[in-house]
C-alpha cells in the first residue's frame, strides 16, 4: 500500500484538544478573576459554603477514626487520673479520720484532767495525780495498774478516786507502778454511810454472777434504805476521808425467809473507763469512839481515892 494513502490524523481517543499552554493561561486568569472578585465582591463565599455543608459529611467520616483515637486514650488518661485522686482523697481521709479521733480523745482526756484539776482542788486532803497504764492481767479479779509507785511517794492502802466518786484503793506498790483494786471487786470492803439517813454500812464488791456492782451486806430487812440512796464514804476505817462519793442504792431485795436484805449498789465512779485518777493519802488512825476512850482514861488512873495523888510525898529516890 503507498504511504500516501494512510490517514495520518489522531485518532479521537488521542486528540488532546487544546494545548498545554493555552490551559494554563486561561485557568490561570480564571484563578486570578476568582480572587479579585471574592476580595472586592465576596463573589465566592455562598460558593465555598455550599461547598463545605456538601463536604462535611466526607470530612466528619475522615475524622472520626482520629477521634475515637484520640477520645479513647484521652478517656483512660481521665480515668487513671481519677483513680489516682481517689486514692489521695481515701488517704487523706483516713488521715483526718485518725487525726479526728485523736482530737476526740484529746478533747475528752482534756474535759478528765480539767475535772480532775478541780476535784484536786475541792478535796483537803492531799494526793497526786495518775494515769492509768491498764488493766491487771487477773481475769479473777478487777484491778488496774497506775504510773505512779514508790519513787513518786505512793503508800500500799491509799485511797484513789476519780471526778465522780471512789474508784479503788492501792493494795501493791511497785516503784513506777502501782497496782489498785476497784470497788467492785469481791474482796474489797469500803465503811459508807447513808446520805440520807446517816446509817453506816460496808458496801462490798459484788461478786455475783453479773457483777461490775457492789452490794451492802448484813443489813436488816426493815431498814431505812430507799432505792437512790447515796452512799458516801464513812471516814472510821482510817483509810478514805468522810463524805466522798462511793455508790447509789439501784436495787433493794428484802425476802420474807431472811432477816437481811440484799441491797446492789453501782458505783458512781468510771469503774471501767478512768483514765486520769486522784491517789490520796491514807487518813490517818482510826479515832476511837467516846466511850472507848472514857474507858482507857479510866484504867489508866491510880486506885484509891481522888485527889489522894496530890498530898502524898514524893519517894526520895524520885525524880523532879
Amino acid at each position: 500500500m503507498p504511504l500516501g494513502t494512510l490517514d495520518r490524523t489522531a485518532p479521537p481517543l488521542f486528540n488532546q484538544g487544546q494545548s498545554a499552554l493555552s490551559k494554563l493561561i486561561f485557568f490561570g486568569a480564571l484563578s486570578l478573576f476568582l480572587m479579585v472578585a471574592d476580595a472586592r465582591f465576596h463573589l465566592v463565599k455562598p460558593i465555598r459554603s455550599a461547598i463545605g455543608a456538601v463536604l462535611y459529611p466526607v470530612q466528619m467520616a475522615a475524622l472520626k477514626p482520629v477521634m475515637l483515637v484520640m477520645g479513647g486514650s484521652r478517656y483512660f488518661e481521665e480515668l487513671q487520673t481519677a483513680q489516682r485522686n481517689e486514692d489521695e482523697a481515701r488517704k487523706a481521709l483516713m488521715l483526718q479520720a485518725e487525726t479526728a479521733s485523736r482530737a476526740d480523745t484529746l478533747a475528752q482526756d482534756n474535759a478528765r484532767l480539767r475535772e480532775l484539776l478541780e476535784l484536786r482542788q475541792t478535796t483537803t486532803t492531799p494526793g497526786r495525780p495518775a494515769e492509768v497504764l491498764y488493766d491487771a492481767a487477773d481475769p479473777y479479779t478487777r484491778k488496774i495498774v497506775i504510773d505512779q509507785g514508790l519513787a513518786q511517794g505512793v503508800a500500799a492502802g491509799s485511797p484513789v478516786i476519780d471526778a465522780r466518786g471512789v474508784l479503788g484503793q492501792v493494795t501493791q506498790v511497785l516503784p513506777f507502778t502501782s497496782e489498785v483494786t476497784l470497788v467492785i471487786d469481791r474482796d474489797l470492803a469500803i465503811p459508807v454511810q447513808n446520805t440520807r439517813t446517816g446509817v453506816r454500812s460496808v458496801a462490798f464488791g459484788d461478786a455475783s454472777a453479773h457483777g461490775g456492782g457492789m452490794e451492802l451486806r448484813f443489813m436488816a430487812a426493815n431498814a431505812d434504805l430507799q432505792e437512790g440512796d447515796l452512799l458516801s464514804t464513812s471516814g472510821v476505817d482510817g483509810i478514805y476521808p468522810a463524805g466522798l462519793p462511793v455508790a447509789k442504792i439501784e436495787r433493794i431485795e428484802r425476802r420474807a425467809d431472811s432477816a437481811f436484805a440484799r441491797i446492789y449498789c453501782v458505783p458512781l465512779a468510771r469503774v471501767t473507763a478512768a483514765r486520769y485518777v486522784l491517789v490520796l493519802e491514807p487518813s490517818g488512825a482510826p479515832v476511837a469512839p467516846p466511850h472507848v476512850e472514857a474507858a482507857s482514861t479510866q484504867r489508866k488512873r491510880p486506885e484509891g481515892k481522888p485527889g489522894a495523888g496530890k498530898n502524898e510525898k514524893k519517894p526520895a529516890g524520885a525524880t523532879r
